[in-house]
């Protein structure tokens, strides 16, 4: 998966910018590393950036190769990719890691001020580093938008049911014992929405509960009828009832909100991810949209990586190791990497563990050999960070012989 960037010769000037919340500072620098404009602050809008673009092109020599440095910051520096430079200048995308790293290695780890960072961008730029984004794939930001989104609103929707169910259990005392998981079932959902009041589900009794429950298309079963009545009119009365029901009310409204929203990404994301160059992943048993659209959207453009080693290192899930004066210690995984990724590769290797027979295979080896979970989970994610870089990497579908 390589990435096409001009090669660094002597008539490459380089641009660096170093891009704030509502400002940015943009210098300009030959091969040799001999400044020729700024460094420049300017306002992060259409007026400044398209001020010291001009600016900026008034110093550079007709001849030179011009490439642009910016460091990836957040959803920040979006906008300085997305601008309409003058025709011919390559833009670049900097690893934020990269540029700290280069920092360290100007001797100035501690020390970080914008001025140091256009320096360390030059230097990075000159050095080959940064990734070509004229050919950035509109199709990842939008899966990445909505896996995002979904995640959120999943997070949203399992604290406002912790919420919920104290509520419900001021409302209607004693409710989780006909129905252990009220939310998690059609019919709590229905009881929770509908009967809050023990004493009207009293009255209802057996019989017309099952039919109300059949005109929501719900199919009530008769013991599980007979222990919600039972319940209700065994049901303790408590002082601040009619309160709780006013708010559960309010929290059902929002979690059937949550629930339309959570819906409508997938929706989305199973329409997105096809067009994506992660298409093929949803082929592999256990995989289905919604864990392939997290790992897209915590792995972004898949040409940035070459290989899976880099990957899983990205994630944190590689072991630490330590050696110094000819003695070794390994410790734990180390954890430094994207949250989003480490979790989005231990869901998939959880979709294999599932899933996938060989998985399977592989994970009781393991159990056998006296690992504990952790360590399983980590080796199936290894397992399926390869799996998925190989996928991603050939366009192809899964094969179980291939990786059996």
């Amino acid at each position: 998966m390589s990435v096409h960037v001009a090669p660094v010769t002597s008539s490459t000037i380089v641009v660096a910018v170093d891009v704030g919340k509502t400002s940015a500072l943009l210098s300009v620098t030959d091969a040799s590393r001999h400044r020729l404009f700024g460094p420049s602050e300017f306002a992060m809008n259409r007026t400044g950036l398209a001020a010291v673009t001009a600016e900026a092109t008034a110093s550079i020599p007709l001849s030179g190769q011009v490439k642009v440095g910016v460091e990836a910051a957040g959803h920040y520096h979006r906008p300085v990719l997305d601008h309409r430079w003058p025709p011919g200048w390559e833009v670049l995308e900097l690893n934020p890691a990269q540029v700290a790293e280069q920092r360290r290695v100007q001797g100035r780890r501690r020390i970080k001020t914008d001025v140091i960072d256009l320096e360390a961008i030059t230097d990075l730029v000159l050095a080959g580093y940064g990734r070509s984004v004229s050919d950035r794939d509109v199709v990842i930001g939008e899966v990445s938008a909505w896996a995002v989104h979904r995640s959120r609103r999943t997070a949203t929707r399992t604290a406002t049911k912790n919420q919920l169910l104290g509520q419900l259990d001021r409302a209607f005392p004693g409710l989780t014992l006909a129905l252990p998981d009220v939310l998690g079932t059609k019919i709590g959902r229905l009881v929770a929405a509908e009967f809050t009041d023990p004493a009207r589900l009293a009255g209802l009794g057996v019989s017309r509960l099952i039919r109300f429950a059949a005109t929501r298309d719900l199919q009530l079963r008769r013991p599980v009828a007979e222990r919600l009545v039972a319940v209700a009119r065994d049901a303790l009365p408590t002082r601040d009832a009619v309160i709780a029901r006013r708010i559960l009310a309010a929290d059902m409204a929002l979690l059937a909100d949550l629930d339309a929203q959570i819906d409508a990404a997938e929706t989305e994301l199973g329409s997105l991810l096809p067009r994506s160059p992660y298409a093929t992943l949803t082929s592999v048993p256990g995989w289905g949209v919604v864990r392939v659209s997290n790992y897209a959207a915590a792995l972004g453009d898949p040409q940035r990586w070459p290989g899976p080693r880099q990957i899983y290192r990205a994630s944190g899930l590689s072991p630490v190791q330590y050696e110094s004066a000819h003695k070794r210690r390994d410790g734990g995984i180390s954890r430094e990497g994207s949250v989003a990724l480490r979790r989005a590769l231990i869901d998939l290797g959880i979709g294999l563990w599932l899933s996938e027979p060989a998985a399977k295979t592989y994970a009781h080896g393991l159990k056998d050999r006296g690992k504990h979970g952790g360590v399983v989970a980590c080796a199936l994610a290894n397992r399926a960070n390869r799996i998925a870089h190989a996928l991603v990497r050939d366009h192809a579908v899964y094969e179980p012989t291939r990786w059996a």
